[in-house]
């Protein structure tokens, strides 16, 4: 078999389904195993929606779209959201009762941590945990949301505070990864944005993925913790949000009524072996939902 035969074959790592099928082809078919997959975008463009959807998702067997097992969540700022997790719990189980237990959550692992030292310590923790394989479902899904937080305070910018921070970036990102290879997992973190000032090719002629620049809000942004960290995933995803003011006419109104609408767009930014895609979507009860043209 020659090399270029061999790029042609399919890939045969398992994956984790979104859901929609609009969004998961942007990924080839979903959130893939055995690497780790970046959510960036702002406040509120829907990376925690995602992640908790996931970790449900995850419940299902593979002949569904799912992993056949559990997930750790682990959130590193504000306060975890448990009723919107037992909202999709309940959706989940109402509509695949054979599939998802009655206690989805119960097959969900939380765990707050509050800087990088301590994220190292958990995930040595969890290594020792899915070796003694306690649980109902083996876990096959690790979320961090969000990466950028654990870093927001607690380096400053000296040249060496700078090279301890990329230092931490690649152990962070070891760890993950090695998890991922020996237990077959999917790993899922969420990320910020912070406002570009530039040039439209990138940072230092660096470009950000297949976009030359990345726009949410009427803002240009890139996503935070630089290139140092962009070299530490293997696929990153974009989550846009623009809001869009319309006019609507009500009855009996003396005058046209200015509203507000959201919209929404994915954006696969790169990823193995796989080209720029991007979709629309909206968030509604049972998470990310794609929009056809």
């Amino acid at each position: 078999m020659t090399p270029q035969n061999l790029m042609l074959l399919p890939l045969s790592t398992p994956k984790l389904s979104i859901g929609c099928p609009i969004l998961d082809h942007c990924l080839g078919g979903g959130i893939p195993c055995n690497s780790i997959t970046e959510l960036v975008g702002e406040s509120g463009s829907g990376k925690t929606q995602l992640c908790l959807q996931l970790t449900v998702r995850a419940q299902l067997p593979p002949s569904h779209g799912g992993l056949g097992g559990s997930s750790i969540y682990i959130f590193t700022e504000f306060s975890f959201s448990f009723r919107r997790l037992q909202q999709l719990g309940n959706l989940y189980h109402a509509s695949y009762p054979n599939l998802i237990g009655l206690e989805p959550l119960e097959d969900i692992y939380v765990r707050g941590v509050h800087d990088a030292e301590e994220l190292i310590n958990v995930l040595g923790d969890i290594e020792a945990f899915i070796a003694i394989d306690h649980t109902r479902l083996p876990v096959k899904l690790i979320v961090i949301d969000s990466i950028a937080a654990l870093f927001r305070s607690q380096y400053q910018t000296t040249p060496a505070d700078l090279k301890r921070r990329s230092e931490m970036f690649f152990n962070i990102s070891a760890t993950l990864k090695g998890l991922a290879n020996k237990f077959g997992l999917a790993v899922v973190v969420t990320n910020q944005v912070v406002d570009f000032i530039g040039p439209h090719d990138g940072v230092n002629g660096v470009r950000l993925g297949n976009l030359e620049s990345l726009n949410t809000s009427g803002r240009r942004v890139s996503p935070a913790l630089g290139l140092a960290w962009a070299h530490c995933i293997n696929s990153r995803v974009f989550l846009a949000r623009h809001e869009q003011s319309i006019g609507v006419n009500i009855r009996n109104a003396p005058s046209t009524t200015i509203c507000s609408q959201t919209h929404r767009t994915f954006h696969l930014l790169f990823a193995p072996h796989l080209a720029y895609a991007s979709a629309e979507f909206v968030i509604r009860k049972k998470g990310l939902v794609g929009v056809s043209g």
